[in-house]
């Protein structure tokens, strides 16, 4: 569907809605060149050829267009009844005030930058009115420009254009109070995924004008509609159809781990919490993520899913204010996170599991953030948010009430990386959750599905799989190693430097063996045999000899090894 097929469903489907009336004045500002943009305190809503209003009209509707990267379009229509007379003698003045050049007078009239220059409407002997204001004008009403400002009234001039409204809104001439905004978004999608900068826009005009002028129109037929395969609860799919999903989209597990997942996920019907613990680059937050796309039926690894939400942990989170958001008193509005995002999500729509993944969530002390939200899986009670007696707007434009169940329908999965940056977790964490041990790496089998998917990576996995996993099997003695996400990229550098660098035989290997392996290396003396045994399987290779021989000058001086001190 294209944005002219857009436009006239919109336009259709506002002509539909009960506030239209026979006597209704329909003006387009779809064009790139007249639709709405954000200025300086103000929304610039249109710019309409408004020369041949009449007071015949009951009211006027005006349909404009608001545009967010990379996909989101607004359509909303103004619409001006109990304030009409005021806008008509607002139309009157600005064209009794106007001045242009007389016809074929040769005069030339300098116009603002973009707009075109109209031809005066009136005869030679007629006198421009004294301007109502400080504006200038000209004598006709075809470009008509108007400003939603912050007071929520709509701002109207005919020549010329503000890019920031002034400071002193009773400088200006008669603004119109507006009856009713509706609008609809384009793509449609679930209300609480949508992109922000447009639901912020929703939310704003809301403040203006006052929510209960907002409306929201269902032009199109999948606005609410969410496919069959994401009503469909993870319970309700055999292993089999998971494990073939996640297969497909190149996910390599070996050791069970989707069929614990399911588990874990599934065997209590009001709680989902799962964490996921191992080595860095083992597969945690992947497995997440593609276990939610092989239950919402989506395919490939770049799907975009709306009922997925990925929450990054920081280690400054000391409250649960990083999980079910803060109220903002500057911008008077509640911040709303990723988490009570899909939260909210959840609650909206209680037939399709939403899934959060709390990413490298020991990276900040779990009991400080994560407490309130421990309480309510356990208990089932309500997370308080604020103590508004009545829901406050959120900053995507929903409402958030004062307190929140965790619906039945919301599975949390955490991801924690086992290495001395991060926290440990307590009992009281444990004990509410299944914790999934993930170090367990198969590269040969990991490598045959990277080359299936991509054959010409294979020379490159020929030349590096051996050098890894004897590497790997070393590291892993001393309860050391690395994952998949380390291994794919060595072969990824492997094939472009063989392709671009024109490097020496065996020395990519080498420079990488330091630069995403040993790099990561620290012990003490009781890892001088892992340094032994790394020496040997790396001979041949000068830069990692160099290096390793580094770390056990450092031991021997300093009984202890760090890469990179």
């Amino acid at each position: 569907m294209d944005i002219r097929e857009r436009q006239q469903q919109y336009k259709d489907a506002v002509q539909a809605f009960p506030g239209m009336t026979k006597g209704t004045r329909v003006a387009d500002a779809f064009g790139v060149s007249n639709s709405a943009k954000i200025v300086g305190g103000a929304l610039f809503a249109f710019n309409v050829n408004l020369a041949s209003y009449s007071a015949a009209y009951d009211q006027i509707a005006v349909h404009c267009l608001l545009r967010f990267p990379p996909e989101d379009e607004i359509y909303f229509t103004i619409f001006v009844k109990s304030d009409l007379p005021v806008l008509e003698a607002r139309l009157e003045e600005m064209r009794a005030s106007g001045s242009s050049k007389p016809r074929n007078s040769g005069q030339k009239i300098v116009a603002d930058e973009d707009e075109p220059v109209e031809e005066s409407t009136a005869n030679e002997e007629s006198v421009a009115a004294a301007a109502p204001d400080t504006l200038d004008y000209t004598d006709n009403n075809k470009n008509v420009k108007g400003y939603i400002a912050s007071d929520g009234r709509l701002y109207l001039r005919n020549k010329g254009y503000w890019d920031t409204m002034p400071a002193d809104l009773s400088t200006i001439s008669k603004p119109v109070a507006i009856d009713r905004i509706v609008f609809a978004i384009w793509p449609p999608a679930a209300s609480a995924s949508r992109g922000l900068m447009a639901r912020e826009l929703i939310g704003y005009l809301g403040n203006l004008i006052g929510r209960e002028k907002i409306h929201e129109l269902r032009v199109w037929a999948d606005m609410d509609a969410v496919s069959a395969d994401m009503q469909r609860m993870p319970a309700s799919l055999s292993l089999k159809q998971i494990e073939d999903a996640i297969a497909a989209a190149g996910g390599h597990y070996p050791d069970g781990e989707i069929s614990r997942f399911h588990g874990a996920m599934n065997f209590l019907s009001a709680k989902h919490f799962v964490i996921l613990s191992g080595l860095s680059g083992t597969g945690k937050t992947r497995l997440a993520i593609q276990y939610a796309h092989a239950v919402h039926g989506l395919s490939g690894t770049n799907s975009r899913d709306p009922f997925l939400f990925i929450c990054p942990v920081r280690p400054e989170w000391t409250d649960p204010t990083g999980l079910t958001g803060y109220y903002d008193v500057l911008s008077n509005r509640y911040m709303i996170p990723p988490f009570l995002e899909a939260v909210l999500l959840a609650t909206a729509h209680r037939d399709s599991p939403v899934f959060v993944v709390l990413d490298e969530m020991n990276l900040a002390r779990v009991e400080y953030y994560l407490s309130d939200v421990l309480s309510a899986v356990e208990s089932g009670e309500k997370i308080r948010l604020h103590s508004s007696g009545v829901p406050l707007e959120g900053s995507n434009g929903t409402p958030v009430p004062a307190a929140l169940e965790l619906p039945s329908n919301l599975y949390i999965a955490g991801t924690i990386n086992v290495d001395e940056t991060t926290n440990p977790v307590s009992d009281k964490v444990l004990d509410r959750a299944i914790v999934i041990d993930m170090s367990s790496v198969d590269l040969p089998g990991f490598f045959d599905g990277l080359v299936k998917r991509e054959p010409t990576l294979t020379h490159a996995r020929a030349a590096c799989e051996e050098v890894l996993s004897q590497t790997r099997t070393i590291l892993a003695a001393h309860g050391l190693g690395f994952g998949y996400r380390v291994a794919e990229e060595v072969v990824r550098y492997h094939a472009f430097a063989e392709k671009h660098l024109n490097p020496a035989p065996k020395s990519v290997i080498d420079d990488l063996m330091v630069q995403k392996v040993l790099v990561k290396l620290r012990g003490g003396e009781r890892q001088r045999p892992m340094l032994a045994g790394l020496t040997k399987a790396l001979a041949g290779l000068p830069r990692s000899q160099n290096f390793l021989a580094k770390l056990l000058s450092d031991l021997d001086e300093y009984g202890a090894f760090q890469a990179g001190r």
